[in-house]
């Protein structure tokens, strides 16, 4: 019971047994700022795709918490995007050495329960409801369906800092990261951002553009209806050459591709680098209300600082012209700091069933978090910005 409501959470296999506007209602509510990557659509396109299956060690397994005295679609309160994890890979939050550990005691880590954006190290809303009051009751529900389930542990991760506080009340095991964001301070145009950066990194920043950019290089910003598929062929080849020289083997289709261009043309970005009719590199960007988030980057041909042209310059070119607050560049890359991405805290949350690896585990975390604050505090004193 929750007031004078009685709520039941359960368990599906895929975004195909739920209610799009419904499931977009929670994800997406009024008011709050849109997040592309919690839409039914990128999530869907993600199993559609075959990007996300049992095959691939990603098996869907979403929770919805509904109110058992609506019927249909309004019973729909909350939910989180959640998946049975036979490895950690494309999380982006690494317990690779936890699983290690967990193993090595004689126990099983795998599989494990896991609520986040499968590839994505974007931070947002996981516990989706307009009802913030909801977060803990969600949080608390995947938890229970770990215990039910035998499973290892259950985690969440790149979710909001009021969910990182709500379930950490709540006895979650709370962990901290950092990644780089560009901020927008009311800049009118990219000009106005140098006019902010020291004279010497702003010399350094031109320098850098101007390389890029020679050789008679030219960058097409394309998005909507102007992505064809002819776009997404030479994106794929790209992405091919990225994933296979990374990791191996990547993680998303071809399919995806096309499916996101067919129902998500306007929350996507593409930055090509052009030499006459050729594309010799490219980044993919999803848009949200508030924030550009780069996802993607390759490129068939080295040029000296054209990956930070398309996938950081541009970038900010192009959140300025449309008014976003911030750029959100991905994991991981100091080197954004001097291109003017400064450290943010990343948030996620962890239960553990087994009491004795979970102490082991929030002693490290507590380390690790003052680690992590230390490590922000000190990167915030070398941004490119003037001092004062």
């Amino acid at each position: 019971m929750d007031g004078d409501r009685t709520l039941a959470a359960r368990t599906i296999a895929g975004l195909d047994e739920v209610d799009r506007t419904a499931w977009d209602r929670v994800a997406n509510p009024a008011g709050a700022a849109y997040d592309p990557f919690v839409s039914y659509d990128f999530l869907r396109i993600l199993e559609e795709s075959g990007s996300v299956r049992p095959e691939t060690g990603w098996r869907p397994m979403h929770v919805l918490l509904e109110d058992e005295a609506r019927s249909g679609p309004d019973a729909l309160l909350g939910a989180t995007p959640m998946y049975v994890k036979g490895h950690s890979y494309g999380e982006y939050v690494f317990d690779h050495s936890w699983a290690h550990a967990y193993e090595s005691a004689g126990g099983r880590y795998y599989p494990k329960l896991q609520t986040c954006i499968p590839f994505t190290p974007a931070p947002g809303r996981r516990f989706l409801s307009a009802d913030r009051s909801l977060v803990p009751v969600i949080g608390g529900a995947a938890a229970e369906i770990a215990e039910r389930a035998g499973v290892s542990s259950y985690h969440a991760t790149f979710c909001t800092d009021e969910e990182w506080s709500a379930l950490g009340a709540a006895g979650f095991l709370q962990r901290m990261d950092q990644q780089f964001h560009w901020e927008n301070d009311g800049y009118a145009s990219f000009g106005d951002f140098l006019a902010a950066l020291s004279s010497r990194k702003r010399k350094n920043l031109k320098k850098e553009r101007a390389a890029a950019l020679e050789d008679g290089i030219e960058i097409d910003w394309i998005t909507g209806s102007d992505i064809e598929e002819r776009h997404w062929d030479a994106f794929w080849r790209f992405y091919m050459d990225t994933g296979s020289r990374k990791w191996g083997t990547p993680y998303l289709t071809r399919t995806f591709f096309s499916l996101l261009g067919e129902r998500m043309a306007d929350d996507v970005l593409l930055i090509f680098a052009r030499r006459g009719e050729r594309y010799i590199a490219g980044a993919l960007n999803l848009i949200g209300s508030e924030a550009l988030y780069g996802r993607n980057w390759g490129s068939t041909e080295h040029v000296p600082f054209l990956h930070f042209e398309v996938c950081y310059y541009q970038a900010i070119d192009f959140a300025i012209a449309r008014g976003l607050k911030r750029v959100e560049a991905g994991a991981q890359g100091e080197h954004k700091l001097a291109r003017g991405y400064a450290p943010r805290p990343t948030y996620s949350v962890h239960h553990i069933p087994n009491e004795s690896f979970r102490d082991a585990v929030a002693r490290y975390l507590d380390g690790e978090r003052d680690e992590v604050a230390g490590h922000i505090e000190i990167l915030n004193e070398y941004t490119p910005f003037k001092k004062g």
